[in-house]
């Protein structure tokens, strides 16, 4: 069993396993009784499109599992945010109002939505935290070992910058949303293993991930610090990578420093194919979105045992403890790893990265 303290927020609602009335249960499987049969409803709430992951990847897998567990008799309501706080605050107050029989919920802002999760748990529908660890009593949570993101990101920066690294190394961090609770365990897990090796000569949460920000805030560092005086870029995703070297390129730099990313988009794929962006964190969006909907099902069906055990860590908020949790692993993606990862898992093909643009540059790493 793994346990892992997050900072998020405190919130004064505490965690209920029973899920307000779907599970006649406190914990002892021989109690429960389930609730509903296979025609259940998962409310979906997912924050934003910037980041192509959640309509391409996220929700039509979810869509899907949900299915294939409830002999297609499963639904799930989708609505996605747009980085909105206050349009999915009213997105999940609607799902309450309909009635679902639970919510898988990735939060705009984690704070923000602490007073509709306890309206869902009043309301007798349990809430998972997906991707993001929201406040309030939340049921159980689903994402990624977010610590271990900002750790593969920090070490490969290092890879990349070489034996010539040391103090007098100067880097820039673009790091994610300050609403984002996952923001800051990105940044932990990076300065973990940057600081004391390289200077971090200019640093800056980026105001709801939006890679415009972070191409304004590059500008800002680079005006601040020197284009010739950046020899690297730590970036948390790969939306806001793709800002930064827009920066750079803007600013006359044709030989371009090492930027890091995350999430593996198919763009910033191809631009580690061309080498502009070193490298990207590739996460299993299939193992997490199909995790989180073997939970929703599990817990509103009442069965205990399938809940639990997928369920095996457990996750420490400032408010609540030992919260059911699932953290699915990740793997660095470099021009070295594209094989192994986004095409051996079937995210994309070759002729999906190796368009014309990029085909002599695939051909060069042997992607044909």
């Amino acid at each position: 069993m793994r346990r892992i303290a997050l900072s998020v927020a405190a919130s004064a609602a505490t965690l209920s396993l029973a899920g307000c009335g779907v599970l006649n249960a406190t914990g002892d499987s021989t109690s429960a009784s389930p609730a509903k049969g296979n025609d259940l409803t998962v409310g979906l709430l997912l924050p934003e499109k910037t980041n192509t992951r959640y309509d391409k990847f996220d929700y039509p897998i979810i869509k899907s599992k949900v299915a294939d567990l409830t002999a297609k008799q499963g639904k799930v309501e989708y609505e996605n945010a747009n980085a909105d706080a206050a349009k999915q605050s009213g997105q999940m107050q609607k799902m309450i109002d309909d009635k679902v029989d639970v919510i898988l919920l990735d939060a705009v802002d984690s704070h923000a939505i602490a007073g509709e999760v306890k309206k869902a748990k009043d309301a007798g529908i349990p809430v998972i935290a997906y991707d993001r660890l929201a406040e309030g009593p939340i049921s159980a949570y689903v994402s990624f070992d977010n610590e271990l993101v900002g750790e593969v990101q920090g070490r490969s920066l290092l890879d990349a910058l070489g034996s010539n690294a040391s103090t007098a190394t100067k880097i820039v961090m673009m790091n994610g949303s300050p609403t984002d609770p996952n923001a800051k365990q990105f940044k932990e897990g990076a300065l973990s293993e940057l600081n004391g090796k390289v200077t971090i000569a200019a640093s800056y949460d980026t105001t709801d991930w939006k890679p415009e920000n972070a191409q304004a805030n590059m500008a800002k560092a680079i005006s601040q610090i020197g284009a010739g005086n950046i020899a690297g870029v730590y970036s948390a995703n790969d939306g806001m990578a793709g800002g930064v070297i827009k920066a750079l390129k803007a600013a006359g730099v044709t030989n371009l420093p090492p930027v890091t990313g995350q999430d593996a988009e198919l763009d910033a794929v191809q631009r580690v194919v061309a080498g502009e962006q070193y490298m990207s964190v590739y996460k299993s969006y299939p193992d997490e979105a199909e995790a989180a909907a073997q939970m929703a099902v599990s817990k509103v069906q009442g069965k205990d045992i399938q809940f639990d055990a997928l369920t095996e860590d457990k996750v420490d908020s400032p408010t609540t403890k030992n919260i059911p949790s699932k953290l699915v692993q990740v793997s660095a993606l470099t021009r070295k790893s594209i094989k192994d990862t986004v095409i051996a898992d079937g995210i994309y093909t070759v002729d999906d990265i190796c368009t014309a643009k990029f085909k002599a540059q695939c051909a060069a790493i042997g992607l044909k």
